[in-house]
């Protein structure tokens, strides 16, 4: 199954906006975000997405689509495809609204993020850092690298 979905990169002043994982969901930064829900269009679920999750208002129109991310969720047998949205406009006072998903709402430097960034996160900031509108992550080689641990049993998973 493909599941549609949208990220906030929200800068102010070089420093990008990250949601903290509790330690129970990984502990690692995280960017808002979420599943586009039927009859929703994606920034309009970004808009609520920022608020559900970090108590601010962005504006639809003040979202730019800066990449585009289709991501395999190996141990999950799942797909997503991510639309990142770059804003440097928002309202409020980011504060985390999903205590028991995210611990803390934090801005990190653009150009020194921790190394505890998810791997995804860090993977489409430096695709957009090369210009590149598009991307797959992980590689398409770690993808079958997966499926064929797995034999001969894997065609089971095929449609």
């Amino acid at each position: 199954m493909l599941t549609f979905a949208v990220r906030l990169i929200l800068e102010d002043n070089g420093n990008l906006l990250f949601l903290r994982q509790t330690k129970k969901n990984g502990g690692r930064y995280s960017l808002v975000g979420g599943a586009v829900e039927e009859n929703e269009f994606a920034r309009e679920a970004l808009a609520r997405e920022a608020h559900e999750e970090a108590l601010i208002h962005v504006e639809p129109a003040d979202m730019r689509l800066v990449h585009v991310l289709h991501r395999h969720k190996l141990k999950k047998d799942e797909s997503l495809l991510v639309l990142y949205f770059k804003a440097t406009k928002f309202y409020g006072e980011p504060a985390s609204q999903e205590p028991k998903k995210f611990s803390e709402v934090v801005w990190l430097p653009a150009s020194n993020l921790p190394e505890n960034v998810s791997k995804p996160t860090r993977h489409v900031l430096e695709r957009i850092l090369l210009g590149e509108i598009y991307s797959e992550f992980p590689t398409t080689s770690t993808v079958m690298a997966f499926w064929e641990q797995f034999g001969d049993r894997w065609t089971e998973f095929k449609d």
